[in-house]
């Protein structure tokens, strides 16, 4: 996997935590829950590319 797709993805783990923090710093559950998802999701690509990463060598 290329290195531009591995940024992509750790910059969406780290974006869904800040939301998850501003959310939670405001008291707003709905962009808690969404800085959640963004960051599982972001976190998923990245195993998912260690994983393909593992088997192609």
């Amino acid at each position: 996997m290329n290195i531009s797709k591995k940024i992509a993805h750790k910059a969406e783990a780290m974006k869904g935590g800040a939301k998850k923090t501003s959310g939670r710093a405001t008291g707003d559950r709905s962009l808690q829950a969404e800085g959640r998802g963004d960051q599982v999701k972001g976190n998923i690509k990245q195993a998912a590319a260690k994983i393909r990463d593992a088997f192609k060598h």
